[in-house]
This record gives C-alpha cells, sequence and structure tokens, in this order.
C-alpha cells in the first residue's frame, strides 16, 4: 500500500474520532440529575446509553488509526 492512500485513511479515522468525541461530550453535559440520580435496578438512562455507544465509537475509530499508523510505519521501512 502506497504512503499516498494511507495518510488521506488516517486523516479521515482522525476525523471520526474528533467528531465522536465532541457528540460524546455534548451527550455528556446533556447529563440530567434523573441520569446521575437513577436507582439500582433501573438500567441506564438513554442518554447514559448513548454516552457509552459514543464512547466505544471512539474508541474503535482511535484503534483504527492507530493500526493503520503501524502499517504505514512498516511499509515505509
Amino acid at each position: 500500500m502506497s504512503k499516498w492512500l494511507l495518510v488521506p485513511i488516517i486523516v479521515v479515522l482522525m476525523g471520526f474520532v474528533v467528531v465522536t468525541l465532541i457528540r460524546g461530550v455534548i451527550a455528556f453535559l446533556r447529563a440530567s440529575r434523573e441520569d446521575i440520580d437513577r436507582g439500582e435496578g433501573e438500567g441506564p438512562s438513554p442518554n447514559q446509553l448513548r454516552q457509552n455507544k459514543l464512547m466505544f465509537a471512539r474508541v474503535k475509530y482511535q484503534g483504527l488509526a492507530v493500526a493503520v499508523v503501524i502499517i504505514l510505519l512498516m511499509a515505509s521501512r
């Protein structure tokens, strides 16, 4: 694979990381007192589920970006 193909992929993945990070922070800031004070056995609120989903998406995109960087470094040797 050419570095000219991998660099734009890294940039796109970094963009996904930033977007999901911002969306996750916004979801975190929208947490209401009800979300925080939910009792045992009630389960997570929809907002908490959204925060969790966005966190996992961010971690996935970061992992993919790191994998592409490793491939780029291996290819440049």
